[in-house]
C-alpha cells in the first residue's frame, strides 16, 4: 500500500511546519500520589513537527502510543501527570523517526477534600495542567522538560465599589462615620475569580499540585465551597469583604507568595501565571496575566 503520508508535498507547497497532532484526546490515567492513588480523566493535546519534504504526520502512532501509556500506568501507576507527558514526549520522537520536536499538553478533573468546617467537607473540584516536550539533539539524543499547573475557582470582591458604596451609603447613614465602624465590611460587587498558576520546571524538579493550590486560594478573596449552609454562606461572604481584590491584587497577591511557599524550589523554575474575573455587573471579565522566574521573584522582581 502506498504511504501518502511520507510522500513529498507539492512543489509549491514544501514548508516544514512547527505542529502536525491530536488534540483533545480523552483517556483515563493511573497516577501514585503521595497519599492515595488517583485515576485522571485527561485530555490530551500531542504534537511533533513535520519536515518540508513529508505530505502528513502518521497520526496513528500518536493514538498507538497514547493507548499504550495508559494501559501501562493500569499496571505501573506514573508518578504525576507531568511525569507522563515528559515520557509521551520523548516516545513521540522516538515513534517519528523525522520530527525533531515534540509537544505534549494535559489537563484533568481533580478533587481535593475540602469544606467551610469539617462537617461540612466535600470534594471540590480543580483543573490539573501539565506539559512537556521533547527536543533530539545533534547525536539523536532526546531531551525533555516539563511543566506543571493548577486552576482553581474562587470569589473576589471588588475594592473600588466598596469604596464608592461607602461614600454614598454615608450620605445616607451619617451614622457610618462612627470611628468604631471603621472596620465594618461594606457592600460590593463580587466576581467568580478563576486563577491560573504554571511553574516550568527544570529537569529533576518536582512538587505538589495540592501546594500550587493552597497558593492560589490564599490569593483570592475567599475561597469557595460545594456545601455551604446559612452561616456558612455567611462566613465565606464577610471574608472576601474584608479582603477586597482587584483582578491585579489576585496576581500580585500569588506571586509574592510564591518564594516562600516553594523556597525548596530553583531560581531557574519559570512561572507563568493568569487569572481571570468574571464580572457580575458588567458584561465583559477582567483579566490579568504575568510570567517571570522564580529567581526574579526572589530578587524583586525586573526593574
Amino acid at each position: 500500500m502506498k504511504d501518502v503520508h511520507a510522500m513529498a508535498p507539492v512543489d509549491s507547497a514544501r514548508i516544514g511546519l512547527h505542529s502536525v497532532g491530536l488534540a483533545g484526546v480523552r483517556k483515563p490515567l493511573h497516577v501514585d500520589r503521595p497519599d492515595r492513588a488517583v485515576v485522571l480523566t485527561v485530555e490530551f493535546d500531542l504534537a511533533v513537527d513535520l519536515p518540508a519534504d513529508r505530505k502528513g504526520s502518521d497520526l496513528s502512532r500518536n493514538s498507538e502510543l497514547l493507548a499504550e501509556i495508559v494501559d501501562r500506568t493500569a499496571q505501573r501507576p506514573a508518578t504525576s501527570l507531568e511525569a507522563a507527558c515528559a515520557d509521551i514526549a520523548r516516545d513521540l520522537l522516538t515513534r517519528h523517526p523525522t520530527a525533531q520536536r515534540s509537544s505534549v499538553g494535559a489537563r484533568a478533573e481533580y478533587f481535593l477534600r475540602k469544606g467551610p468546617t469539617p462537617e461540612r467537607s466535600s470534594l471540590e473540584a480543580y483543573t490539573l495542567l501539565a506539559g512537556a516536550q521533547g527536543v533530539r539533539g545533534p547525536g539523536g539524543a532526546v531531551t525533555t522538560t516539563h511543566s506543571v499547573g493548577a486552576e482553581a475557582v474562587g470569589m473576589t470582591a471588588c475594592p473600588c465599589a466598596m469604596e464608592s458604596c461607602r461614600a454614598l451609603l454615608l450620605r445616607e447613614y451619617p451614622r457610618l462615620a462612627d470611628p468604631s465602624l471603621e472596620d465594618l465590611p461594606m457592600i460590593t460587587h463580587n466576581q467568580r475569580n478563576r486563577t491560573r498558576l504554571w511553574f516550568e520546571m527544570p529537569a529533576g524538579c518536582t512538587t505538589e499540585v495540592d501546594r500550587m493550590l493552597a497558593a492560589i486560594e490564599g490569593a483570592q478573596s475567599a475561597e469557595t465551597f460545594d456545601i455551604l449552609k446559612r452561616e456558612d454562606e455567611a462566613a465565606v461572604v464577610v471574608r472576601a469583604h474584608r479582603n477586597p481584590k482587584f483582578v491585579e491584587d489576585v496576581l500580585r497577591s500569588l506571586l509574592t507568595g510564591l518564594p516562600d511557599r516553594f523556597a525548596e524550589l530553583p531560581d531557574a523554575v519559570g512561572i507563568r501565571a493568569e487569572t481571570v474575573s468574571e464580572e457580575s455587573i458588567h458584561k465583559y471579565n477582567v483579566v490579568a496575566a504575568h510570567r517571570t522566574t522564580l529567581g526574579e521573584l526572589r530578587r524583586g522582581g525586573p526593574a
